[in-house]
């Protein structure tokens, strides 16, 4: 029973639980990615190459038969992949960048200055105040 104890105590840290919301978001971030890849960006880029769809880009090594199935390297996706990939990282690599300025701005803001500490002359003569008005 002691491990599961431990088990809850260690899913329940603040890291644990914002390692699991990022992880839920950063697939759902890479869905919006590949959409935006192989929707919007690969048809022009495949239209500028001569109408070619990159995801049926096949080496075929052995013609299917009636009983097997082909048997292929797919390129294509390979390089769909990459592209999904590369944008991906774009993407993090800028959200990270902002971040990091909002956070460096953060820590450039003025900080009020803290008023100068009293002189000796000024502690002894208000430790004298003090023992009078308490006489």
């Amino acid at each position: 029973m002691k491990i599961f104890g431990e088990f809850k105590t260690f899913a329940m840290k603040g890291n644990v639980i914002d390692l699991a919301v990022g992880i839920i978001i950063g697939a759902a971030f890479g869905k919006i990615v590949s959409s935006i890849v192989s929707d919007i960006i690969m048809p022009p880029i495949g239209l500028l190459v001569g109408g070619v769809n990159f995801t049926e880009l096949t080496l075929v090594l052995k013609a299917a038969t009636e009983t097997t199935p082909a048997v292929s390297i797919n390129y294509g996706n390979f390089i769909q992949v990459t592209f999904d990939f590369i944008i991906i990282a774009f993407a993090i690599f800028l959200l990270i960048k902002a971040m990091n300025a909002a956070k460096k701005k953060q820590e450039a803001a003025p900080v009020p200055p803290t008023p100068p500490a009293p002189s000796k002359e000024e502690v002894l003569l208000t430790e004298i105040r003090d023992i009078l008005k308490n006489k």
